[in-house]
């Protein structure tokens, strides 16, 4: 069944009553957030998607409820490594706890905006070059395998980027920060804030990790309604879960691997029918979305496991010494 307009304007409609609630009301002053609070923050954003994913199975049936929840892992998992990056960005520019939660809300707005163009530009580009997907899995598959064989911690490098550089030529930004505010009215003139840099590089670091999410979904579905909202509801929770793993996540060291796993196994995935063509006549085959759903949720289980228990043998050794 096809999505109608109102299926379009209801989702978004949810999504910008919770978004107006967040700020307006639980939000509206700057204050450090606790880990209790994200921990419930992360708990309405996973309830608010699952119920979706309930709809979306009673509503379209199983195939696209299996469908959305696949997505859904698969973007939420991809994005643990924007949390990498925020952590060190708020660490470079020494970003006060009070003002993060500010930072990380426009910045995930606009990621929204940006998601969403290029969802579906992604979607005319697979309807007219069906082609196009295999380009998509090749990438993801060489993305996959280079993860795994990277040691490296990313690097945040304000200097080198573009938008800052460009923002530094263009508008007097002030050397000291005020407030949660990302402009400020001196001397005449508005002039930006040490905040407003570090949500350009907020919104650059989206855009760079969506090159690699954004191909993944199509991995698992070329439906462009459920690829927006899994991708939506995935970005939606990023906030709440960074308050509540930043200060853990050099405990997850195999994670990193585990996300590589993933995008080269959806990269496998969507060669999967090319290759198998070649050999059975132009019938290739397609692996199942439970069998992608069962491969994601058991690589994410292994890596979290294997990096809580080395974070516990390390903690041991020091101890013992």
């Amino acid at each position: 069944m096809e999505p109608t307009i109102w299926a379009w304007i209801g989702f978004h409609a949810v999504i910008f009553l919770v978004l107006a609630l967040d700020l307006g009301l639980f939000h509206r002053h700057s204050h450090k957030v606790s880990l209790r609070e994200a921990g419930l923050w992360t708990l309405v954003w996973i309830t608010l998607s699952l119920a979706f994913n309930g709809l979306i199975w009673w509503w379209r049936g199983p195939e696209d409820g299996l469908n959305f929840l696949t997505g859904y892992l698969v973007e939420y998992s991809l994005s643990v490594d924007n949390i990498f990056v925020f952590v060190l960005l708020f660490s470079y520019f020494r970003v006060p706890p009070q003002y993060q939660h500010r930072i990380l809300f426009w910045g995930i707005l606009g990621a929204l905006i940006m998601r969403g163009t290029m969802i579906l530009l992604g979607s005319a580009l697979v309807a007219r070059f069906e082609w196009i997907l295999y380009l998509f899995g090749l990438f993801l598959l060489v993305t996959g395998i280079r993860l795994i064989f990277q040691d490296d911690e990313p690097e945040v490098d304000p200097q080198r980027n573009l938008l800052v550089r460009l923002a530094r030529r263009v508008l007097p930004i002030t050397t000291e920060t005020h407030g949660d505010r990302f402009f400020v009215h001196e001397q005449g003139r508005y002039n930006a804030t040490p905040l407003f840099l570090v949500l350009l590089i907020v919104e650059s670091t989206d855009l760079l990790f969506a090159v690699d999410s954004i191909p993944a979904i199509f991995g698992i579905t070329h439906d462009p309604f459920i690829v927006y909202t899994s991708n939506i509801c995935a970005i939606l929770g990023l906030r709440s879960l960074y308050f509540l793993l930043a200060g853990v996540m050099e405990s997850f060291y195999y994670l990193r691997f585990g996300l590589a796993i993933i995008l080269s196994f959806i990269g496998v995935k969507m060669l999967t029918p090319l290759i198998t063509g070649w050999f059975l006549g132009g019938h290739g085959l397609h692996i199942p979305t439970t069998a992608s759903l069962s491969v994601i949720v058991v690589t994410l289980l292994v890596s979290v496991i294997a990096s809580i228990i080395r974070s516990h043998r390390l903690a041991h050794v020091i101890d013992s010494h």
